[in-house]
């Protein structure tokens, strides 16, 4: 939320709860109002357009991202030390880098272990520790591409992008360092007012996306529900034959493979937001298991749903690529007419209006999830019109004052 007095060098910004209901459109129109009743406060405005944006779509202004780079050295020695480390502070329960000086680790490296698994109380054993180094331990030539890490006489070249602010620290074990950076979100793009509605499932399709605006329909991860119940099959024989080895293996595989799968179709639906200009709108799933009534058959489909993995890859890719990302109640969205707005009948993936609409269900309800968020931002934009909060359509800004009273926001 942003406050202008009656002089423009007491602009200030205060964050509440409530500035999320305001489309990114929304709030930069505004900004051009204010730079247009104020044209003082035009210089202090700007360089707050981009902390604005952000601030009113509910994200962060920065986002923190890890890159894994291979290396050819051999810190088997170091890496023992480290568990170690590790296994002295679960123990002792310290802090100082002190009472692990014997192990001969660099005290650099050991307190950050130290801080990494002293603090976690639920932890009582550990099995691999990766060597840990801080920002102070760590130096950066932007234009050599180059990362050196004095305390582990370690100098690497990297080809991940050179947008970082900073690199936070750096975790390498006996394959790879992992290289973890902060990066400015960029400026979501102006969508219009156009978004995809994203329907997630545990059965069929994992995600159905509609497209108002030219009516298209996409259904992707079919594959999905024929890996869960195939692997679950294999894991109930192995539980059966008691062989907890292969049962583990056979586990580990499964999420990797369900993994890569909401990698593509999380890439999918951002080349689908990108091809239409448009934002994303998610349902917000949040306690879906402890709430869904549900029968025993389909307990472990629902218990093996991995929409919250699918949903953070979406949520960061659309961050990277500045697409707007919004979240509305997924109360009846499969049973709702998306042609006249009633409610109608639901057996299986189909849908029945009294209106004469016949649809697959899941197309009903993305169509529906968009539609509701366009409604939402037309209502809030129309009522930001009769306060004269906004740029009107012709150009004209209403009443030109050059203060805005805290009550108009």
């Amino acid at each position: 939320m942003i406050w202008i007095t009656r002089s423009p060098n007491l602009l200030t910004r205060k964050a509440s709860r409530q500035s999320a209901k305001f489309s990114v459109l929304t709030q930069f129109r505004y900004l051009e109002y204010l730079s247009h009743v104020c044209p003082t406060a035009k210089e202090t405005l700007q360089p707050l357009t981009y902390h604005t944006s952000v601030l009113y779509t509910g994200a962060k202004e920065c986002m923190i991202l890890t890159y894994k780079v291979k290396h050819n050295k051999d810190y088997s020695s170091e890496l023992v030390k480290a568990l170690k480390v590790a296994e002295f502070t679960l123990k002792q329960c310290t802090f100082s880098s002190k009472d692990v000086k014997h192990l001969g680790l660099k005290s650099m490296i050991a307190n950050q272990i130290l801080r990494k698994y002293g603090r976690n109380k639920k932890m009582k054993r550990v099995s691999s520790v990766n060597l840990i180094i801080p920002n102070q331990g760590i130096k950066v030539d932007k234009k050599a591409r180059n990362i050196r890490i004095p305390c582990l006489k370690l100098s690497f070249y990297y080809q991940f992008p050179n947008n970082f602010r900073k690199i936070n620290q750096i975790e390498v074990n006996n394959q790879y360092i992992f290289v973890s950076v902060t990066v400015l979100e960029p400026i979501p793009i102006d969508n219009d007012n156009k978004w995809i509605g994203v329907d997630l499932n545990t059965t069929g399709h994992c995600a159905v996306v509609g497209v108002p605006s030219n009516g298209k329909v996409y259904k992707l991860g079919k594959k999905a529900l024929h890996i869960r119940k195939k692997y679950m099959q294999i894991r109930r024989m192995f539980q059966i034959q008691g062989i907890n080895l292969q049962l583990k293996q056979v586990k580990r595989r499964e999420s990797s493979i369900i993994k890569d799968l909401d990698h593509k179709i999380s890439r999918k639906i951002i080349e689908i937001a990108k091809e239409n200009n448009a934002g994303i709108v998610l349902e917000d799933l949040k306690n879906i298991r402890k709430t869904a009534k549900i029968n025993k058959s389909f307990k472990y489909l629902l218990n093996s749903w991995s929409f919250y993995q699918l949903k953070n890859f979406i949520d960061y890719k659309a961050k990277l690529h500045g697409i707007p990302i919004a979240y509305i109640d997924p109360r009846n969205t499969s049973k709702t007419c998306s042609r006249c707005g009633r409610i109608g009948s639901r057996m299986a993936k189909q849908f029945k209006c009294l209106c004469g609409h016949v649809d697959h269900a899941d197309v009903n309800a993305s169509f529906n999830i968009a539609q509701r968020k366009q409604a939402s931002v037309n209502l809030v934009q129309t009522e930001m019109y009769q306060r004269e909060a906004l740029i009107l359509p012709n150009g004209s800004a209403g009443n030109e004052t050059a203060t805005i009273e805290p009550s108009l926001l």
